[in-house]
């Protein structure tokens, strides 16, 4: 079965670092286009980061040049660096696998949860 397992969250200051990861089974990983999304308090979800197979990233705006995410095809995982967090970060990050001829995400993690509070 397919399963997908964040890792990572927690409490961090503003200002500061945090690494998420997100271990995949059940797919063939090196060929699919993995994403984080995160949804905020009373907010919807939004795209935070993708990869594809070839390695092609695209960042929301609002992480732009201080999120940074890669994968490790040989441990089918991918990775969310986090730097300079701010409290608008603050949710529940959750990584997802899309396929190479689907057109979205088919598969979820459940999430792990990011606070950033002094």
């Amino acid at each position: 079965q397919v399963q997908l397992v964040e890792s990572g969250g927690g409490l961090v200051q503003p200002g500061g670092s945090l690494s998420l990861s997100c271990a995949a089974s059940g797919i063939g990983f090196r060929f699919y286009t993995m994403g984080w999304y995160r949804q905020a308090p009373g907010k919807q979800r939004e795209l935070v980061a993708t990869i594809s197979s070839f390695r092609v990233t695209n960042y929301a705006d609002s992480v732009k040049g201080r999120f940074t995410v890669s994968r490790d095809n040989a441990k089918n995982t991918v990775s969310l660096q986090m730097n300079n967090l701010k409290p608008e970060g603050t949710a529940v990050y959750s990584c997802a696998a899309r396929g190479p001829s689907a057109a979205t995400f088919d598969y979820w993690g459940r999430g792990t949860q990011v606070t950033v509070s002094s």
